[in-house]
């Protein structure tokens, strides 16, 4: 299998010491870059413990999250030198299944701005965000059978809720990879842009997010991720906060205010 799909090799003492996510932060959202282009962005156990980090931070002072990747691509799958050496107890501990359901589980919403590849571990990463955009050139897909293990940090789960069942069986059984525009035509991704224009994609639809109530994107999120058996009690008690709110008041005054 191509180096350029799933990465292996022994990292540097250098590299070993160099942070995998560039992060910049404003008020109201952080844009997390994967940033180990000599691997091609591979997550590590160094990105999961820097991923674990951003989420401690971002439950403690929600704000909308862009995950993106640097060089042009997303995240070419885990780093194959350290899955090597994984044993069954490292399997049950679900490394990466862990800190992807964690930025899935995240107060505000995630956005994935994909650009290149996505693949294994970094299309999981990609399937936990709440809304992914990609360029036209990006890539999704699952080869770990190749390499005789499964996708086992959210894509037998997420991805069917997301593209469907056959259609996620397709991938996760073939291994094969689909293109931008076969994504979008699945509803994997929401939209497809130009590179140099992923991330205004990206910051757009965390403007249009930042326009609303913070509270009430909070509690859909809530409400999304809730199982269906907790509807519709669930949307009643979250209604009935913000219905107790000064927001809602204050924006429907406002409404009422620019109509007259």
């Amino acid at each position: 299998m191509s180096d350029a799909i799933l990465t292996g090799g022994a990292r540097t003492p250098v590299e070993q010491g160099a942070p995998r996510l560039r992060i910049e932060t404003t008020d109201d959202r952080v844009v997390a870059t994967l940033d180990r282009p000599d691997r091609r962005n591979a997550i590590d156990q160094s990105t999961v413990d820097e991923l674990h980090a951003l989420c401690a931070q971002l439950e403690e002072r929600p704000r909308t999250l862009i995950v993106t990747g640097a060089g042009g691509i997303f995240a070419a799958g885990a780093d194959i030198a350290e899955l090597r050496d994984r044993t069954g107890d490292d399997a049950r501990r679900g490394i990466n299944a862990t800190v992807f359901d964690r930025v899935r589980h995240l107060p505000m919403p995630v956005i994935a701005a994909v650009d290149g590849f996505a693949l294994g571990g970094g299309a999981e990463l990609a399937y936990a965000a709440d809304i992914r955009i990609a360029t036209s050139r990006a890539r999704f897909g699952n080869p770990e059978p190749g390499l005789g293990i499964i996708a086992a940090a959210g894509a037998s789960w997420r991805l069917p809720e997301i593209v469907g069942h056959a259609r996620a069986s397709e991938l996760l059984l073939t291994g094969r990879t689909i293109d931008a525009d076969e994504a979008l035509a699945w509803g994997l991704v929401s939209s497809v842009h130009e590179p140099d224009g992923l991330l205004d994609g990206a910051h757009a639809i965390a403007d249009r997010i930042a326009a609303n109530s913070a509270r009430a994107t909070v509690l859909t999120k809530r409400a999304l991720l809730a199982p269906r058996a907790a509807h519709p009690a669930i949307d009643g008690e979250l209604q009935a906060e913000l219905f107790d709110g000064d927001d809602k008041h204050r924006r429907m005054t406002a409404f009422l205010e620019r109509k007259k």
